[in-house]
């Protein structure tokens, strides 16, 4: 019995090539199968989205494009912005508007406490844009949000992501006095990268706030650092350092996507290896919570450090 074999020429024009990965603008190539996001969005999702419009109120999860939305929102969490969506800034990396801000709605902390009552949620993140135009730079607003939350939710915990109010540690100890349970101050890069990363921010200033916050009892201090902008992981390892040595508690390493084409391009693809092996010096440095990996934001997966 005669068996037919069939050999394809490579060259043959009926046979297809594969697509070639996708390569975006600002890149450094294919983004890498660690970072692909699945999109899914269920009814708490939907409700979320229905219960935020209803209230007029703004998250840092749409307005920084977050990778992580679905699976939060799905979850039933996202993180608050308050004072509008404006900011007064303009960080290379961010894609929050920038410009003129608008007047701050006065009833925006009931509203928000409203909206973490009727979502149940355990565990409250709260971040705003930058306010340098404010003489307090919106502290009392943060203040306010923190005692109608208490008010309207006692169980709920609650975090806040704050600005570096201008280096103004009054006005910061007006939030504090308000009692949340952690308050953020993201640190963002690296000192060497500061100009072109958070140009109207200064590094020192920042570790500052971040020290200032980790005097406080009761109260942790948590910072965050993008990856892949430039910075090396020696570099990133003496911020971790200089941040233990103000006292900061809680720690959040993730990788640098760029927005839009007009942002800072992405310099390189954080190894998931990598941020495995920072997240174990962090915990030997003696960090109360490290998390890190490709997607970790901020405000992700924030209620681990209080559980």
């Amino acid at each position: 019995m005669s068996e037919l074999v069939l050999i394809l020429d490579p060259l043959d024009p009926k046979e297809e090539p594969a697509p070639a990965p996708r390569v975006r603008a600002r890149e450094p190539g294919p983004r890498p199968d660690w970072l692909r996001v699945r999109y899914h969005r269920n009814e708490t999702f939907h409700a979320l989205t229905a219960l935020k419009e209803g209230l007029g109120l703004v998250t840092v999860c749409e307005e920084a494009r977050c990778p992580n939305i679905d699976e939060c929102w799905s979850a039933g969490t996202a993180t608050f912005m308050l004072m509008g969506d404006i900011c007064t800034r303009r960080c290379g990396f961010c894609a929050v508007d920038k410009g003129t801000p608008r007047a701050l709605d006065v009833e925006e902390p009931a509203k928000t406490a409203e909206a973490i009552r009727r979502m149940g949620v355990k565990h409250a993140v709260i971040t705003s844009v930058n306010r340098d135009e404010l003489p307090d730079g919106g502290a009392g607003h943060f203040a306010a949000t923190v005692r109608a939350i208490r008010a309207a939710s006692p169980t709920t915990t609650v975090e806040l992501l704050v600005p570096d109010f201008l280096g103004d540690l009054a006005a910061l100890d007006v939030v504090l006095a308000a009692g949340p349970h952690i308050v953020a101050h993201n640190t963002e890069t690296v000192p060497r990268l500061y100009r072109k990363v958070r140009p109207q921010a200064v590094y020192q200033r920042s570790l500052d706030v971040i020290g200032h916050i980790a005097q406080r009892p009761g109260i942790l201090s948590k910072t965050g650092l993008m990856m892949g902008l430039g910075e090396t992981d020696a570099e990133v390892e003496e911020v971790m350092w200089q941040l233990r040595e103000v006292g900061c508690h809680i720690l959040s390493l993730g990788q640098y996507l760029s927005p839009t084409v007009k942002h800072l391009p992405v310099d390189r693809w954080v190894e998931p290896d990598t941020f495995a092996r920072l997240t174990e010096v962090g915990r030997a440095m003696g960090f109360k919570h490290v998390e890190a990996g490709p997607l970790v934001r901020s405000s992700y997966m924030a209620h681990r450090a209080v559980e």
